[in-house]
């Protein structure tokens, strides 16, 4: 067995993933076990560089608010502002604005791009909702963006309301963003009377969109469709969770988490309409099995982003997990010999991709122990799940990651 493993195993490089994969994937994800490691994300853009360079991808798509994302694909594919403030305002959470890697990463595009005509640029991609664990955004800022563009466009009359009617209905952002809503369903105004207006208009706006698709390329550009459809994905998604998150059954956390996964799913379909693109996330977001977590003492159970992708894609979408071995500055010590993660620590210097269904063969029908994690925020491999991967990207030994 350990030779069959051993054999399997390759350095972590475009053309070996490739050769795992019965055809080049419209949408490879990456998943990761933690987030803000350095080792890691230095690994995420080492692969897309290669898969840019020998495999013709031009997209890549990060676990970050696909909205401010939109501040960091101008950079890169325009020059539009400087690298510190897309640093600052493009990224939802710390530990994307704060990461060398991730700076490194846009720097990289930015220069790449340079000179290239646009349909060769490289595009950067969030594709996250505008969603925290505490809260959910105002819907304003992709409602009144997916207006703008339809009002600039196609006649007055065709609109459903006027840009005047949605500010009065959306009122102060305040009313939508208290973090109070997320633990106590009265405090949101998601089923309110102006929300459910919203949630009409919204749905009207889209389908106009849709509807004068040709024209709307043809006076702007397919760029700018492709933006307005995120916007109108957007508003419309952020509509619904708010309204979810007004709900008092029980159902309202599983519909929650599994409204997030749709919306992630959702951007990460839109995305590979342009072209192959590669998706980075916890490998939560990206597995194909079905997700669970207890909320409250209660189990709670959806299908990932990567799951929903997997199942309108087919063999067109592939999924590699990463597992660790060491991460001692969290804790993580030397996984025990009879996990999967300490399988591989024994026969691995320090970094490869390993067939996961060849792995899922060798280790036979019953699977190894489940590791246990010391800390939260680390979240070993399922060896129930391994043959649910095409590939297992394993880091031997994770260092602590440099700030300033």
């Amino acid at each position: 067995m350990a030779t069959d493993i051993k054999d399997s195993a390759h350095p972590v490089e475009a053309a070996a993933v490739m050769r795992l994969l019965p055809a080049r994937p419209r949408l490879l994800a990456l998943g990761e076990p933690t987030h803000g490691e350095d080792a890691l994300l230095e690994l995420r853009n080492e692969l897309f560089r290669q898969l840019v360079e020998e495999q013709g991808y031009r997209t890549i798509a990060i676990e970050s608010d696909c909205l401010k994302g939109l501040i960091v694909d101008d950079y890169v594919t325009h020059g539009t502002g400087t690298l510190d403030d897309v640093m600052e305002r493009g990224f939802s959470h710390t530990w994307f604005n704060a990461s060398a890697p991730n700076r490194e990463l846009v720097r990289w595009m930015r220069a790449y791009n340079d000179d290239r005509p646009a349909p060769e640029r490289l595009r950067f991609a969030g594709f996250d909702g505008p969603l925290e664990m505490t809260g959910a955004a105002s819907p304003r800022e992709a409602l009144t963006a997916l207006h703008d563009h339809l009002s600039a466009r196609v006649d007055a009359d065709l609109l459903p309301c006027t840009a005047g009617t949605l500010d009065r209905l959306l009122g102060a952002d305040e009313r939508w963003t208290q973090p109070a809503a997320m633990t106590d369903p009265s405090r949101s105004v998601g089923r309110s009377a102006e929300a459910g207006e919203l949630r009409l208009f919204a749905d009207d706006l889209v389908a106009l969109l849709d509807e004068r698709t040709p024209e709307l390329i043809a006076v702007a550009s397919r760029d700018a469709w492709h933006r307005a459809r995120l916007y109108g994905r957007t508003a419309v998604g952020l509509l619904r969770y708010h309204h979810w998150m007004a709900d008092t059954s029980p159902a309202r956390m599983t519909r929650l988490v599994g409204l997030r996964a749709q919306m992630m799913a959702r951007n990460l379909l839109a995305l590979t309409e342009r072209g192959p693109a590669l998706a980075h996330a916890h490998n939560g977001h990206l597995q194909r099995h079905r997700s669970t977590m207890r909320m409250s003492g209660v189990p709670v159970h959806w299908w990932s982003a990567g799951a929903i992708a997997s199942a309108h894609l087919g063999e067109r979408y592939a999924f590699l997990a990463t597992a660790l071995g060491t991460l001692p500055h969290q804790g993580v010590g030397t996984p025990p010999p009879d996990t999967v993660e300490g399988l591989l620590y024994a026969l691995t210097d320090d970094r490869g991709v390993v067939d996961a269904r060849r792995l899922a063969t060798a280790l036979g029908a019953t699977p190894p122990a489940p590791r246990e994690s010391p800390w939260f925020g680390y979240s070993p491999l399922d060896p129930a799940h391994l043959a649910d991967s095409d590939g297992i990207v394993f880091v031997k030994d994770v260092p602590r990651p440099e700030r300033p």
